[in-house]
C-alpha cells in the first residue's frame, strides 16, 4: 500500500513538473512577442519606486507605455502597483506623476494604487476597465511577465495584447529560464486560487 501511495505521489509531482516546465515554454514564447494592436487602454504594471521616482525598470516600462501612447494605440494609459513598502508614495501614483511629466494629460491616465500581487492589480484594473466600458488593452511589463498577466485578463473577457518593454530580459539564459520557471509556478498558484 505505501509503494502504492509513493508511486502515485511520484506520478502526480511528475505531472506537475511537466505542466510548468510547458507553460515556462509558453511564457518563453510570449515573452519576445510584440503584439502592439490598437486597444482601449494601455495597463503598465507597476515595479518598485524609490521616494516618488520611479525605479529603473518602471521607468523602462513607464517609457515604452508613453511610446506605444504617443503612437496613438490607445487614449488611455492605467498605470498599477500599490505602496510595497513606502507609506507616502505608491508604484500607481508615480507611474502617473510621471507620465504626465512627460507630456501625457492627466485625464488620460487611470490609476489603480492597491494591488499588492499582479493578480490584485489587474482584477482591480479589470473593475477600472468594466466602468469605463474598455474591453481591450495592451499590456507592457518585462517579457517574463507578459503571459500570467494576459491570462489574468482574459480569465474577464478582455480582450489582450501583450508588448514587452524593451531591454527586460536577462543576459543569461539560465536567469531568462528561471524566470520563465517561477512565473510558471505563479501561474499555477493563481490558477488554484492562490493570489501571488
Amino acid at each position: 500500500m505505501k509503494r502504492a501511495i509513493a508511486g502515485l505521489f511520484v506520478l502526480f509531482s511528475l505531472s506537475i513538473l511537466g505542466y510548468l516546465f510547458y507553460v515556462a515554454r509558453q511564457i518563453a514564447r510570449q515573452s519576445d512577442l510584440v503584439e502592439d494592436h490598437p486597444a482601449d487602454v494601455i495597463i503598465v504594471m507597476g515595479a518598485a519606486e524609490y521616494r516618488g521616482r520611479p525605479s529603473p525598470v518602471l521607468r523602462a516600462r513607464l517609457n515604452h507605455a508613453l511610446f506605444l501612447y504617443l503612437k496613438g494605440l490607445a487614449p488611455y494609459i492605467l498605470t498599477t502597483g500599490g505602496a510595497g513598502g513606502d507609506p507616502d508614495y505608491t508604484e500607481g501614483e508615480v507611474g502617473r506623476a510621471y507620465l504626465t511629466q512627460h507630456g501625457v494629460p492627466s485625464e488620460h491616465i487611470l490609476v489603480e494604487p492597491e494591488g499588492t500581487t499582479t493578480a490584485q492589480s489587474l482584477d482591480a484594473a479589470a473593475e477600472i476597465m468594466r466602468r469605463m466600458n474598455m474591453t481591450s488593452c495592451i499590456i507592457v511589463s518585462d517579457g517574463y511577465h507578459i503571459y500570467r498577466s494576459k491570462r489574468i485578463l482574459e480569465a474577464q473577457d478582455i480582450k489582450v495584447y501583450g508588448s514587452p518593454r524593451p531591454g527586460g530580459a536577462p543576459a543569461s539564459r539560465a536567469a531568462r529560464r528561471w524566470l520563465y520557471f517561477k512565473q510558471a509556478v505563479g501561474y499555477l498558484l493563481w490558477q488554484i486560487g492562490l493570489n501571488i
